[in-house]
This record gives structure tokens, C-alpha cells and sequence, in this order.
């Protein structure tokens, strides 16, 4: 039995679904008749028969069993897209959706994804995740909520909701504390319960409890040194006796370790197939009493429960009416796109441009074309059609602004296919690519030996470049490992600074030195972007390149260039940047630095640092657009440009939602679901994000130090400032808060309190604001952070207007979790309420008494 769940705010939305939905498909409760069904089911089923339905099958299906009439069920990555089955909608990512603030958006997309699924046929939805933003380097940052567990339980909740509705399990992961992608299947993430319960949990528990989501998945990490899909207390204590969870527990892809552990300790379903919950391993545990028979009932009673209370045994789960590519969809991914992009910064009022005064706008960079709608890795949507940044402000006929655009920096392809090696250029000087490659001689010395150790005798070969990389999702390991030497030497054409570009592709190894000293090194392990550093070479002094390289896979994909940092701008850029009245620097990341599996860089990629101080340096009217998961050092150059955008990936339609807030079409609404450092340093997560070195074979721990002093917690709390504070964001128009109430002021824990005041629109245009609810406990036993959101609502006001907005407050919007009794707790006395736009900006403040 489901038990109940108080998430303040959530009793004070609509979740009525749209018109669009069908009714008649959503799940229903569960009852005795299902039960019934269920169990006359599961006995017509052997006892092998049973452990193979708890093992995926064919990569993306539960298997059918004819015996029992259950058929074979569809799954699809997700969660900003049904990406599996050929090209979709591409939606705005997860942490672009939290920047909206919108949970009837966030009903929508669920809706509209919910659709896309059932045109596909497909029953389980593998999405959303609600792992919480810790650092901006997580890897996966971008597909989720950001860094607090009541915007994400807000967001979460109406997103699986809608999804449901159609008829389609949605899944919610990853269960739990994923929150780096650095060797993902070994670390551990070492907490304390509390924690765990007021930070990591949250969003996960509302998924359950009110969303009543029908799959959970568990993560590929460790949990306090035991591996997820093993962790009985987190599966067993919490999910499923705690929150009364009776859908299906699987794991994530590869992400079980071992049977016994894995069936005892609640996984219900090995994803994407019996890899350890297979016949081998289980029936020898059942005979010796390792693991009972009625363990392994469950897990199929939950299948065969879940699959009734959807409905896949009445209906065909493929909907041929509804469009693959769908307008209401197209709809739903634009205004995401619109609600979400933030204004960060607007000296001068820049933004929007007006055609009167800028007649001609430079757009430059690498994320102005093509389009960047997502990230990399399970989430990766391909669009039928994306309208990048380029095309969306060159197709707005109406702004009177002629565009010009240019890249500005080579790629990295560009970049490894022009470096040449060897120290007589003199036939390779011309800049144009073509007579380079027609004159270039082979310089490169390479060396192949059959083991992965650079013993024995090589074969060897010379070719013109290292350049044989490409970007790649994944690659399947090699079945016989070998190793590559690459050596050459390179002639500097100036005295400078030189950038040093290297890269491999997923599992791939390798070393780069430079006159014998190591200067990039990628070890083995799952993901990897291009590194660069930078050396400062001598002109006609030659330096010697040794690239030791050894391929994950069977296939060759390396690459090394070296450019010199004055020559990483190119002059078109320069001189367009010049020409122009204003200049949109389009920067940030892509599917190749920013994805599943690895970790990014705080830094932006090679080459963008450089190229928006060039551009600035000739443009005063610079605006900078970042597409990315999350912040990134601007310390070079934030001082520099008077306007800023964060577009995080906004999905297919991002291209034309940009320029009708940079034309003044529309007004920005997003505001930052985390915070965004100034440097690296300034993040509560920096001493202990990553684990401490340990011998191999050994489980690296990172210890979650800052405990529940994360983010916005941390900064207001130790009286720090971000460079910009979580919830932020601005708008072409400003806002007023006023005429707060506290009612009653004095009031039982178990009791409501509700919280009131007025927004007002003080400026000339129409716009939208978030005004946030924190609530601070400084009378608590413990310590407790000096605020934290405990409401929001999103308002729309036209140029003077002003709403009135009550917000309730319950006893979990007042506890904490205590650790000794196990259970949330309300210390009685002084609470005190903040309302504002930000976490920093909470111009608003009383305070009110708890009783026992």
C-alpha cells in the first residue's frame, strides 16, 4: 500500500492532464483483480520460466511467455526523446527543462513524449532522471533537474505524469546518487542517511509516492561501498518498504554485478539481459537456500502486476494515428526552448537588439552551426530537423538585422588534418587546405606492434597527420588488443603560445609527449573528450612528438594537432566581428565534450576562451550564448562582454526560440536550477568530487563532504557569493515582491502554514518571473542551512499588473532527517520565510513560531 507524501507546493498544482490526453490509456490502481490476474499468471510459469522473464532480452524488451499470455514488451532511451526507434522530436534537455520553472510545461512534454512512444510502439519510457546536479562536471548534468530536490521533485513529477498518461511506464533513474560519470561502474558515493534522504532522495521518493511511477532504475555506481542493484537498504528498506513501491526495479544497461547480491536485494528486472539473474546462477542458489523461490515470484508478480495496471495485455501498444513527427510535439519543444534560455547578463541593456540601431549582427562560433539540440550518449535524439542558431536569427524576416556568420575556430578534425609534421615545410606553407594535402609529404612515423605494450617489432608505415579520429558514442572493445606509436617532429613558424590538441575516442588509451616530457594523458577508461594544453615553442626550433596510443577497439581512432593560439581565431571572423554593430558568440559544448560515460571539462573546449576574447577585443557589443549542462569558467572573459545567454541544450527548436529573445520577440524566462561558481575552487564539492587514488582492483570512495550544504546551501549558509546564484535570471522587464504574510504565525508542526504575498511588474513589457519560497530553521538541534526552497510559482504579468500568491508549507516542508529516529523531524521554535527571484535576491523576510 502506497503510503502518503506531503511534497509542499505539489497539493497546490493542477495535475489535470490536457485535452490531448487519453484517459482511458493511463494506468489504473492496482486492486484485487489484478493481483488475481497476476498471481493465475505467474503459477502457469515454470520455475525456469520465471528466472528468464527477469532478464532482458534482444537489448530493449522484456521477453514474452506464451504460457502465461504476457507479451513482449518495448523499451526506449529517453528522456528528451524516444531515441531508440529512428529519429524523434528532440526536446529540451532535462536541466534546460528545470530552468523553466514550469511544471504544466514540464506535463506537456511528458504528454507529448508519452505519444511519440505509443506512435512507436513502445511501453517503457527509460527516463526521466533526477540525480542531483553536485558539480558542473557531471557528465549527465544536462539530462537532469539541477541541484535541488524540491525543483526536481516539482519538474519530475508532472513529467512522469504525462508520460503515463498515454499508456507508457515511465522509468525513473538513477536509483541512486549517480552523479559523476568518471568511472561509473567502480566508485562508491559515501554519505551519511541524512544526507541521502534530504538531498539525493527527494525527487526519487516523489516519483513514487505521487507520480506513482511504474519503473524505477537502479545506477552503475556504489552506494556507501555496495553496488546499487545490490543495495538492500536503498532497494529494499527505502524503496520498497518505506515508500511502498510495487512496480518494477531494473537495472540500468550492464549495471548488475552479481546474482545472488542482486535478487536478494530487490532487483526485479537485469537490463539488457540475464547476464547474473540467469538459470546458471539462480536455480543453485534456490536449491541450497541462498535465495528463495517466493524472491523470485515477486519479481515476476511485479512485472506481470505493472504490465495489467497499464494495460499492455488489452490493447496494442502501437498508436498509427498519432504522427511520428508530430506538430504538437514540435509546439511543446518550442516553448521549452523559450521558457527555458537564461539571461545572465545585460549591461546596457543590449538585449534586445533593435534593428534601429544594429543593422548587421556577426554570429560566430562553434555551437552556432549546426545545430546542437542534446547532448551525447543514451539521451542522444536525432531530429527529423533542428533550427540551429545561425538559421533561426538569419530566418527572422521581420527583425530588419542582416546576418553574417562564420565558424571562427577549425574543428577538431580540421584541426589534426592541418597540423603538419616534419621540420622542411617550405612545400607546405600555403594556408589553403588543398594544395597542403596535394604537396604534404608523410612525416609521421608509425609504429603498430600486436600487443598493447610497445613490445617486439613493430610494423611501420608514415603518414602526413594523426588524424584519424572521429567522435563516437561507443565503440565494442577489441578482441585483440594492440599498441600504436606515432612519432614526428614539428617546426614552429613563430615564437608563442601553441595550443596541443589530442584526442582518442571512448575506451581508447594514450600519452603525448613532447621532447620526452609528458604534456596530455588519457587513461583506460569508459568516455573521453579531446584534451589541450598549451606549450610555448621557439620558432625554427624543432620538437620532437611521441603519441603513444593504444585502441580500445578494433578500429583506429586518434588524432593530435598543434596550432599556434594567435592562429586559432580565424581573420573572417575577426573582420566580420568588426564590421557588424554587434556580435553573437555562440560557445559551449556537444555530444563530443559533453555525454553519458565521461565527465567534462569546467573549462570550455579548446579554442572558445580564446575566441570570445578576440571578438570581444574588436566588438563591444558582444553577446556570448553558451549551450551546455551546466556552468563554466568565464573568468577570462566575463568582464569583457556586456551580455549574456545560457541556452543548455534546448532542443530542436532552440535556433528559432534564441532569436525571438535576442530580436525582443519575447522576453527570457529562465532562471538557474543550480548555482554557477565563479572558479572551481568556490564549489563546496571541490576537495572531495572525485575519489582519492587507490591501487587497482579497489573501490575508489568519494566522500560526500559538504553533506547537505550543496549549492545554494552552501553559498547563502557560509556567506559565499556564486557568480550567479541558483535561481537566477533575467528579464526585459523587472519585478517587485511586496506585502508578505505569514498566517497563522504561530502554528502546530503538523499543521499548515501558508505564506503569501504580491508580485508585481514594474517595467514597460510583458514578462515572467519565478517568485521562490525559502524557509530557514535556525532554532533546529542540528545544523541546518540558512534556506532552502520550499515553494515556487512561475508568474506571467503584463506591464503594471500584480498577482497575489499563496503558497502552503507542511511538516516536511519544516523537517530534517533524523538520523536517530530514523523518521522526518520538526524541532519547534523559530522559522523564518524568504521570498524573492534567487536564492541571493530574497527582498522579502518574517519569520513565524513552531509548537510542538
Amino acid at each position: 500500500m502506497r503510503k502518503p507524501f506531503h511534497l509542499t507546493a505539489l497539493l497546490l498544482l493542477n495535475f489535470s492532464a490536457c485535452s490531448c490526453i487519453v484517459h482511458a490509456q493511463a494506468p489504473v490502481p492496482d486492486s484485487p483483480m489484478i493481483e488475481q490476474k497476476a498471481d493465475s499468471m505467474l503459477k502457469k510459469l515454470s520455475l525456469e520460466e520465471k528466472i528468464d522473464l527477469i532478464g532482458g532480452v534482444d537489448g530493449m524488451y522484456i521477453r514474452s511467455e506464451e504460457a502465461a499470455g504476457f507479451p513482449r514488451l518495448k523499451m526506449s532511451d529517453g528522456p528528451y526523446g524516444v531515441r531508440t526507434w529512428g529519429p524523434d522530436t528532440a526536446y529540451a534537455a532535462g536541466i534546460g527543462l528545470a530552468a523553466t520553472w514550469d511544471p504544466q510545461l514540464a506535463q506537456r512534454m511528458g504528454v507529448a513524449i508519452g505519444q511519440d512512444a505509443r506512435a512507436r510502439g513502445v511501453h517503457f519510457l527509460l527516463g526521466p532522471g533526477v540525480n542531483i546536479y553536485r558539480a558542473p562536471m557531471g557528465g549527465r548534468n544536462f539530462e537532469y533537474f539541477g541541484e535541488d530536490p524540491f525543483l526536481a521533485a516539482h519538474i519530475a513529477v508532472p513529467y512522469i505524469e504525462g508520460v503515463q498518461s498515454q499508456g507508457v511506464i515511465a522509468t525513473v533513474k538513477h536509483f541512486a546518487a549517480n552523479n559523476q560519470e568518471y568511472d561509473r561502474h567502480n566508485v562508491s558515493s559515501d554519505m551519511d542517511e541524512r544526507t541521502l534522504r534530504e538531498i539525493y532522495l527527494p525527487a526519487f521518493e516523489a516519483a513514487v509516492k505521487v507520480a506513482h511511477v511504474g519503473a524505477v532504475m537502479n545506477s552503475y555506481n556504489l552506494l556507501n561501498g555496495v553496488h546499487a542493484t545490490q543495495n538492500c537498504h536503498l532497494n529494499n528498506d527505502i524503496l520498497k518498504k518505506d515508500w511502498g513501491f510495487d512496480g518494477i526495479l531494473m537495472s540500468d544497461w550492464v549495471a548488475t554485478y552479481d546474482a545472488v547480491g542482486a535478487a536478494n536485494c530487490g532487483l526485479d528486472l537485469e537490463m539488457p539481459s540475464g547476464a547474473f539473474m540467469n538459470r546458471k546462477n539462480l536455480l543453485p542458489a534456490i536449491k541450497d537456500g541462498r535465495v528463495s523461490e517466493a524472491t523470485i515470484d515477486d519479481k515476476v508478480r511485479r512485472i506481470f502486476r505493472t504490465s495489467l495496471r497499464f494495460g499492455f495485455l488489452d490493447r496494442d501498444q502501437t498508436d498509427l494515428s498519432i504522427p511520428y513527427d508530430n506538430p504538437s510535439g514540435r509546439a511543446v519543444a518550442l516553448d521549452e526552448a523559450r521558457e527555458s534560455i537564461t539571461l545572465l547578463k545585460n549591461d546596457g541593456n543590449l538585449l534586445p537588439l533593435e534593428s534601429g540601431k544594429i543593422k548587421t549582427l556577426a554570429v560566430i562560433g562553434p555551437d552556432a552551426w549546426p545545430a546542437v539540440p542534446g547532448a551525447g550518449g543514451s539521451s542522444q535524439v536525432e531530429p527529423y530537423s533542428a533550427i540551429s542558431i545561425m538559421s533561426g536569427l538569419t530566418n527572422d524576416q521581420g527583425s530588419g538585422i542582416k546576418v553574417l556568420y562564420t565558424r571562427g575556430i577549425p574543428t577538431t578534425k580540421e584541426l589534426f588534418q592541418r597540423t603538419h609534421f616534419g621540420t622542411d615545410q617550405s612545400m607546405t606553407s600555403s594556408s589553403d587546405p588543398f594544395w597542403e594535402d596535394w604537396f604534404g609529404k608523410p612525416t609521421v612515423k608509425v609504429e603498430t606492434f600486436d600487443n598493447p605494450n610497445f613490445s617486439g617489432i613493430p610494423t611501420v608505415t608514415q603518414v602526413k597527420h594523426i588524424d584519424s579520429w572521429g567522435a563516437h558514442e561507443f565503440t565494442p572493445p577489441g578482441q585483440g588488443k594492440h599498441s600504436i606509436r606515432y612519432t614526428a617532429d614539428y617546426l614552429p613558424h613563430k615564437t608563442g603560445d601553441y595550443l596541443v590538441v589530442a584526442a582518442g575516442n571512448w575506451g581508447d588509451s594514450w600519452k603525448l609527449m613532447v621532447d620526452g616530457r609528458q604534456v596530455l594523458e588519457q587513461p583506460h577508461r569508459e568516455g573521453q573528450a579531446p584534451q589541450s594544453t598549451k606549450l610555448f615553442l621557439t620558432a625554427g626550433k624543432p620538437v620532437h612528438i611521441q603519441f603513444d596510443y593504444i585502441p580500445d577497439g578494433n578500429h583506429v581512432l586518434a588524432g593530435v594537432g598543434i596550432l599556434a593560439v594567435d592562429d586559432l581565431v580565424s581573420p573572417e571572423a575577426k573582420k566580420i566581428a568588426a564590421m557588424s554593430d554587434a556580435a553573437l558568440v555562440s560557445v559551449g559544448f556537444d555530444p563530443s565534450t559533453e555525454s553519458e560515460g565521461m565527465d567534462r571539462t569546467f573549462a570550455l573546449p579548446w579554442g572558445q576562451d580564446e575566441l570570445i576574447e578576440a571578438i570581444a577585443s574588436v566588438n563591444k557589443n558582444t553577446i556570448v550564448a553558451i549551450t551546455g549542462g551546466g556552468g563554466v569558467d568565464m573568468r577570462r572573459w566575463i568582464d569583457k562582454v556586456p551580455a549574456l545567454l545560457h541556452n543548455w541544450y534546448p532542443g530542436e527548436e532552440g535556433g528559432q526560440a534564441l532569436a525571438e529573445i535576442v530580436y525582443g520577440k519575447r522576453s527570457p524566462e529562465g532562471h538557474l536550477p543550480a548555482s554557477f561558481e565563479r572558479s572551481w575552487e568556490d564549489n563546496p564539492t571541490h576537495d572531495s568530487y572525485y575519489a582519492p587514488p587507490v591501487p587497482q582492483g579497489q573501490t575508489p570512495h568519494v566522500r560526500y563532504s559538504e553533506g547537505v550544504f550543496l549549492g545554494y546551501r552552501y553559498y547563502t549558509s557560509r556567506n559565499r557569493k556564486p557568480l550567479f546564484p541558483f535561481g537566477f535570471g533575467l528579464s526585459y522587464t523587472t519585478f517587485s515582491f511586496s506585502n508578505l504574510q505569514v498566517s497563522p504565525s504561530q502554528a502546530s508542526s503538523e499543521g499548515k502554514i501558508t505564506v503569501s504575498f504580491d508580485v508585481t511588474n514594474t517595467g514597460q513589457r510583458e514578462g515572467a518571473d519565478v517568485a521562490q519560497l525559502y524557509v530557514g530553521d535556525p532554532s533546529a538541534k542540528v545544523e541546518r542551512p540558512i534556506k532552502e526552497l520550499k515553494g515556487f510559482e512561475k508568474v506571467r504579468l503584463n506591464p503594471g499588473e500584480t498577482k497575489h500568491i499563496s503558497l502552503s508549507l507542511d511538516h516536511r516542508a519544516l523537517a530534517y532527517w533524523d538520523t536517530k529516529s530514523n523518521d522526518w523531524r520538526v524541532d519547534p521554535g523559530e522559522f523564518k520565510v524568504y521570498v524573492g527571484d534567487s536564492s541571493e535576491n530574497t527582498p522579502l523576510s518574517t519569520s513565524f513560531d513552531v509548537t510542538k
